[in-house]
């Protein structure tokens, strides 16, 4: 583990993947492992790609990293595709799309799969992104399933989130809705060339003027990421907001907010390990067939599972 970690940390691009797949899989030891190169981490900017589905996440994402690449910057990319809640599979299609970058040796591409998690995400995907920045990454883009208004956990993890949006999605205001609109920096109106594409952007822009106090007022741009038009664009708004982030501290204040809620969430996920097999032990199924007597009551069950579970009982 000690080479494997060393290797990491010199850029070997094996030992990333190992480590990803590592921690994905829960391996024995992985959480000491984040541990070992947590001191290493920092230095990676991570941005958050989302939008509904066929909005071109991918196509952009290949699009925008090419770009940064002639700065010679190294790019992490962490491609989430859902999971079938039927066979548990999921068809990581991303690569195929990115198959250009997939060969440049400062690029790592890795697609996972939701395994069940809601919000967009991975569970594995914090953990993943410390290994890429460990590994080097200046730049981790962060590509979600697109799963539309409940697609919020990109917000907790990323630093820049940008937001695709195509015309053309039938009602307009369905598409961009309040509670959508407040997880983006910066709103990019893909497949420009397309009839619409003007409108939706005002009307995102009609949106955003409902809001007087921003802080930093998310930034709208037209693309069209087959050719590469607006890409550029997009690119410079990422780094105004970057910059508005950095001299005014907000980046560190982001950080330690997402770090709060990682703890938490951490917590949440040993509680649940604590719980996950209480169904299977003895004594619970008596005591439910017992609610359907009236005897005793879900609440009072449930009271009982966690005074046990907390006191190791089970």
């Amino acid at each position: 583990m000690e080479k494997l970690i060393e290797s990491l940390l010199d850029g070997n691009k094996r030992a990333c993947a190992r480590l990803i797949t590592m921690v994905e899989n829960e391996v024995d030891g992985y959480e000491e492992t984040l541990k070992e190169i947590y001191k290493h981490t920092g230095g990676a900017y991570v941005i958050g790609i989302t939008g509904p589905p066929g909005a071109g996440k991918s196509t952009f994402t290949d699009k925008l990293v090419k770009l940064i690449r002639k700065e010679d910057k190294k790019v992490g990319i962490i491609a989430i595709d859902p999971t079938s809640p039927f066979t548990k599979g999921a068809i990581l299609g991303d690569r195929i799309r990115m198959n250009d970058l997939s060969i440049d040796k400062g690029v790592f591409i890795r697609s996972m799969g939701t395994r069940g998690s809601l919000g967009g995400l991975s569970n594995a995907t914090q953990a993943s992104i410390k290994v890429l920045d460990a590994y080097g990454c200046d730049y981790i883009f962060i590509e979600t399933v697109g799963v539309g208004q409940s697609e919020i956990d990109i917000v907790k993890t990323a630093d820049t989130t940008l937001m695709v949006m195509v015309p053309g999605l039938g009602d307009d205001i369905q598409a961009i809705k309040a509670g959508v609109m407040e997880i983006a920096d910066i709103f990019v109106v893909n497949k420009a060339d397309r009839d619409g594409a003007k409108r939706t952007s005002l009307e995102i822009e009609m949106m955003l003027d409902f809001k007087k106090d921003w802080e930093f007022r998310p930034l709208v741009n037209l693309a069209t990421a087959e050719n590469g038009d607006g890409v550029e664009t997009t690119y410079k708004n990422i780094l105004k907001h970057k910059e508005y982030l950095e001299v005014n501290n907000k980046l560190n204040d982001k950080r330690l907010d997402r770090n709060r809620l990682e703890v938490k969430e951490l917590v949440q996920r040993r509680i649940y390990d604590l719980v996950k097999n209480i169904e299977y032990s003895e004594g619970i199924d008596d005591l439910l067939a017992k609610t359907m007597t009236k005897e005793i009551d879900p609440y009072s069950i449930s009271n009982i599972i966690f005074e046990k579970a907390i006191n190791n009982k089970y």
